[in-house]
This record gives C-alpha cells, structure tokens and sequence, in this order.
C-alpha cells in the first residue's frame, strides 16, 4: 500500500483508520515494554558472574557419596543437611573462597537399618560429632569453567587437607524465585580411613567418591 493510498483510505474510513493506529501503536507499546522488563538470559560465561558473598540455597545443595560394596556393586547414599557459604570474584577466581558445614545426623544410605549404623559410632558417630567442616584455602581455575577447590575438611575431629573439582554451570535471575544464582557441581575423592572411619575395610571401599552439587543465592 503506498503512502497515497494510505491517505485516501484515512480520509474515506477515518473510523477505520483510527482503530488499526490505535491497535498497532498498543502493540509497539507492548513489544517495548516487554524488551524493557525481560530478564537478561542466564550466562555460561564466569566473567560475567557477579561478584560478591553468596549463600547456598539448602533445598538445592545435597552432597551424594558413592563407594564400593564388597567389590559386587557401587553403593550411593546422600548428605542432605549442607549449608554453605562463598565470596565469588569473577575478575580474580583464584581470590575466591568457600566455606562449608555439613550435618552429619542427615546422612542417608535410603535405608532405616544401614542409616542407623552410617549415624553410630563405626562411621559418622554423629552423636558426638554432629558437623564436619570445609574451608577452603586456595583456588586453581584449571579451565574457562572450573577449578580445583584446595581446603581443609574436619570430620570425627580429624582435620586433612583435600581438593575437589568444580565446575561452573550458569547464572543469572532465577526463573522461580527470581533472585540472582550461580549453579556449580563439584567432584571429589576422599579416604575415610584418613579420617579414622574404618569399618569393614577392605571390604567395604576406603575410596568414596563425593558428587557435590550447589545453587548459590546472592546475599543483598
């Protein structure tokens, strides 16, 4: 339609005319306010991370151990009680720092009896050590998106060093509760007897692999 007939049209349905103004004004109004108001897409890019402290969200942060079972089969159980707390620095990862507390009594291996005996004093003696701790003491990005974690893990009053991998995910609003997050897993392999927890061994593996996984809210 060229400019012209465009006029004509105006002149001889003004009414007409008036309403598709109205409408396509009311669009372009909607399209920007809704550019305005969209939340950036999450990034995958840790450069562009905020930096700050943050604070793990407990609903999405579970640590979940894994070792051998008498050689025949690969057992899982889950830590569900981690509370953690970090200071990100996007510009210099390696200032970063993380620390960590873990609720002992929380310790599953999804079944009552072998629970029961995870809490008692063969293994996490949770009674008296109700907590183990990680703190860490450096950072080592080993790539664009992870880095060796170096710390000091206390369990059943035993302090020893160790280091776990972790990698970034993404972060940005949360599409629930729209607070800014950062997502990481984490892998590391620990030796309980290090730490004087050595029942059934050989046969039950010292080596237990630790899947780690974390949403981490930005503290206002």
């Amino acid at each position: 339609m060229t400019r012209g007939s465009v006029i004509a049209y105006a002149r001889t349905n003004p009414r007409a005319a008036l309403r598709s103004i109205t409408v396509l004004a009311v669009m372009l109004s909607g399209a920007a306010h809704a550019q305005e108001v969209a939340p950036p897409a999450p990034t995958t890019d840790p450069t562009q991370v905020r930096s700050g402290a943050y604070r793990l969200d407990s609903a999405h942060g579970k640590i979940t151990w894994s070792l051998s079972h008498l050689g025949f089969s690969t057992y899982y159980g889950q830590i569900t009680d981690v509370a953690a707390e970090a200071t990100l620095d996007a510009k210099a990862p390696q200032a970063s720092r993380i620390s960590v507390t873990i609720g002992t009594p929380s310790i599953t291996g999804l079944n009552d009896k072998l629970d029961a005996h995870l809490k008692g004093p063969d293994f996490f003696d949770a009674q008296k050590f109700p907590t183990a701790t990680f703190a860490s003491t450096s950072i080592e990005p080993t790539s664009p998106t992870t880095a060796r974690v170096n710390g000091t893990l206390t369990l059943k009053g035993v302090a020893k060093p160790i280091s776990f991998d972790a990698t970034f995910n993404q972060a940005g609003l949360h599409p629930v509760d729209k607070l800014y997050t950062v997502g990481f897993d984490g892998r590391a392999v620990i030796k309980r007897s290090d730490f004087g927890i050595t029942a059934y061994l050989p046969m039950v593996g010292d080596e237990v692999t630790l899947r780690l996984e974390g949403e981490f809210k930005a503290i206002p």
